[in-house]
């Protein structure tokens, strides 16, 4: 069973770890875009024609599910994606997890890019499932990008950005960009000791198996990690490499990361 994962940089890196973790025999094709990334400032028009693009490359390398675990494909071209694919092909997306944080908090930050924290569909997820709960949106200002340029010097700045941006009293943060649990440590750290953090890397993973299942075919496969850099063969970035996710689907101990 091969399962393609469609973002533009290092966001996928989550959520394919828990598919490795979850389900070690699967077969993943990650489909970067780093020559056009990042896509949350870019036309919507034009990420679902990029995103269309890539969920066709996939299934033409034999991928039977297509997850998109990033907040901006999914917000912008998962019903597109479904549509043209068809049944045949289970698409799932990414939700920020609002929903889970607000079941146990009442004070509530969510950490996102600056275009996912003033989209209309965030506020309709806050309004949906944080009702009645006090909820700060934070723009995590070039945290992604940093992120997907291995730059510790920029990711720790606009961490401690944010952290001084949230207020002093939230139980909880959730990590609305999927770039961000792979510095959920550093996260941690900057904010009040007690701060729950939540993600959707899980989640997502879990319920792409659920759909795999409900396929009824055979699951098994090699275990194999294909990379697809703007449509070329090639492998993980040095700067996925620096993170354990990264480094667990390239096979690779954090000491030879280092010399690679």
């Amino acid at each position: 069973m091969i399962v393609g994962l469609i973002d533009s940089g290092l966001g996928m890196l989550p959520t394919s770890a828990w598919l490795r973790q979850l389900r070690p025999e699967l077969d993943l094709i990650l489909l970067m875009d780093p020559d056009n990334a990042p896509w949350g400032p870019k036309p919507d028009d034009w990420v679902i024609a990029r995103v269309l693009d890539a969920a066709d490359r996939a299934v033409s390398a034999g991928a039977e599910v297509v997850v998109l675990p990033c907040n901006t494909a999914s917000v912008t071209a998962l019903s597109h994606v479904r549509a043209h694919l068809g049944s045949g092909v289970p698409v799932i997306g990414t939700v920020p997890a609002v929903k889970p944080a607000a079941a146990v908090s009442d004070r509530i930050a969510v950490w996102a890019t600056a275009a996912t924290t003033a989209s209309v569909y965030q506020a309709r997820l806050i309004e949906q499932f944080a009702a009645g709960r006090t909820v700060s949106p934070i723009a995590c200002h070039g945290l992604a990008d940093s992120i997907d340029r291995g730059d510790a010097e920029a990711v720790s700045a606009a961490i401690r950005a944010a952290a001084a941006a949230t207020p002093a009293d939230v139980e909880s943060v959730v990590l609305g960009c999927t770039h961000y649990p792979l510095v959920a440590a550093e996260i941690a750290a900057a904010l009040p000791a007690g701060t729950r953090l939540f993600d959707s890397a899980e989640a997502v993973a879990r319920q792409t198996l659920r759909r795999i299942d409900q396929l009824g075919r055979p699951a098994s496969g090699s275990g194999a990690v294909t990379v697809s850099l703007s449509g070329r063969d090639g492998v993980l970035p040095a700067s996925a490499l620096a993170h354990h996710e990264g480094r667990l689907l390239a096979g690779v101990t954090a000491e030879q990361s280092i010399h690679q």
